[in-house]
């Protein structure tokens, strides 16, 4: 018994010892300093050298365009205004959109003054008359000169009321032609200057694409170029110029004013660049704002390249051509040029590749 005692008590003791010398282990190695982390060093790369960019010689169509802005006009149209100035408008028996036929009245101005004193002056005529119809009886015992100046004066009486009648006239205003009020500017009781546009009648199946345009413009067209109209209500047209503007606008590319200072001048389709196209829609209105595309110049299977990669030092022009052999200097004559392209006449083939700048 005692012999089993010792031996489970040496036991005990044994793993007391091996347990404390665990303990003393671990804690002894949590006292050693810790060991340093290696750095790590961001990665360098070298300084990449910046590569131009190449282009490659191809060919295409090129386009040279003078572009306007311009409206719907009538082939067949007229502004209508009164050649009275400062009287007010009586009457106006039409409004925008109607329909008129030739010499139709579209309004009166108020010249009643004017009537009063015509008829005034027919009844002092009629006196004038009855004296001239005495003087003819007594020619014979008259001095040729009196009589001669007593007709003369009898004559100025009668073309005074001839032309007291025409200005009268002038107070009516008429359709020149068939066709559709598409403008109108007045209203009854307004004050008319004297050629101050009143209405516009146009025949509205002969709608067009019209502009007027700059000297500098003028001189870059010409009848039978091609030519396209955008609108941007209908769509794209294609067509050639029919006819060139009398005279070049150079304060407006697309207005109709004109003379004096806040003076309005009336159009006439002769002031225009005329654009014939066949087959525009037929539910379009006059003075729809468009666009008008004239091209000037065109070249087919022109040999092109951007105009980035075009040189130039003094007279000289020149591109840079890289190949197998590597990169070159080539002298290069120059054609046509748009925005993004240039025409090499010579120097340059279809496939080589040259370096922009």
């Amino acid at each position: 018994m005692s012999m089993k005692w010792w031996t489970g008590n040496l036991f005990k003791r044994s793993m007391v010892v091996v347990m404390s010398v665990s303990i003393v282990f671990a804690s002894g190695c949590s006292l050693l300093p810790a060991e340093e982390e290696e750095e790590v060093l961001p990665e360098i790369n070298p300084p990449q050298i910046s590569k131009k960019p190449e282009y490659e010689v191809t060919t295409a169509t090129l386009e040279t365009k003078v572009q306007v802005i311009g409206k719907l006009i009538s082939l067949e149209e007229e502004t209508l205004f009164f050649t009275l100035d400062g009287k007010h408008l009586k009457e106006l028996y039409v409004k925008a959109g109607d329909k008129v036929k030739a010499g139709q009245v579209i309004g009166e101005l108020d010249v009643d003054d004017m009537v009063k004193a015509l008829r005034l002056e027919r009844l002092a005529f009629k006196k004038e008359e009855i004296a001239m119809k005495e003087t003819l009886r007594g020619r014979d015992d008259m001095d040729p000169i009196e009589f001669e100046e007593k007709s003369i004066a009898f004559e100025e009486r009668r073309q005074k009321l001839t032309d007291m009648e025409e200005e009268i006239g002038k107070a009516t205003l008429t359709a020149p032609f068939a066709g559709t009020i598409v403008t109108l500017n007045v209203q009854k009781g307004d004050l008319i200057k004297a050629y101050a546009p009143i209405a516009i009648v146009a025949d509205t199946s002969l709608f067009t694409p019209a502009a007027k345009l700059t000297k500098t413009e003028l001189e870059k067209v010409a009848v039978g170029m091609e030519a396209v109209a955008n609108l941007s209500s209908a769509g794209t047209y294609k067509g050639k110029v029919k006819q060139l503007p009398n005279k070049a606008d150079e304060q407006n590319n697309g207005g109709g004013t004109g003379g004096q200072p806040g003076e309005t001048k009336p159009e006439r389709p002769e002031d225009f660049l005329i654009v014939e196209i066949k087959d525009l829609p037929k539910d379009l209105n006059r003075g729809t704002p468009l666009s008008i595309n004239i091209i000037t110049k065109r070249t087919e299977n022109a040999i092109v390249i951007p105009p980035s990669t075009l040189r130039s030092i003094g007279s000289r022009t020149y591109v840079q051509v890289i190949d197998e052999e590597g990169k070159r200097e080539v002298d290069v004559e120059v054609g046509q040029q748009t925005a993004t392209q240039v025409e090499i006449l010579q120097g340059l083939k279809p496939g080589q590749k040259v370096v922009g700048r």
